[in-house]
């Protein structure tokens, strides 16, 4: 298997703005993946990106929020025979939302709650799963020690 921080094709980050999620609708390029559907910022690697690297270029680039690698917390990869993705989260305050400059990708972004992001039918559907899993793991665990 490969080294998932030398050899993975991207990385998206779950960015939180106060208690809403930013989120992008995909366009309808010929060929895109998804068109149409939600989406979190990020996307393909450029060079030799770290995960790091990538998500923070692409997020900048797509929403024009810059923010710093020590914001980010690890949320999940996801592992093919011979590449992965990565997938951040980050939480900004609310007020970052008038930072937003939308770039040149995608057909607009749109903040919403994580519930709304879960339920929705055009909602890339392992990203529910990845963002479901993530708000579980930040669930405080009040079982019997």
């Amino acid at each position: 298997m490969c080294d998932p921080r030398r050899v993975f094709h991207g990385a998206k980050l779950m960015l939180f703005l106060g208690g809403d999620l930013l989120v992008l609708r995909r366009d309808h390029t010929p060929g895109i993946t998804w068109p149409g559907y939600l989406d979190f910022p990020g996307g393909g690697r450029e060079g030799t990106e770290s995960p790091e690297q990538c998500v923070l270029r692409e997020t900048h680039e797509e929403v024009g929020l810059r923010l710093r690698e020590d914001e980010l917390r690890f949320a999940h990869l996801r592992q093919a025979p011979a590449s992965a993705s990565w997938f951040f989260a980050a939480h900004l305050p609310a007020e970052a939302r008038g930072r937003i400059v939308f770039g040149d990708e995608g057909a607009g972004w749109q903040l919403m709650s994580a519930a709304a992001f879960l339920k929705a039918d055009k909602a890339i559907p392992h990203f529910r799963d990845i963002l479901k899993a993530y708000l579980d793991s930040k669930k405080p665990d009040h079982r019997a020690k």
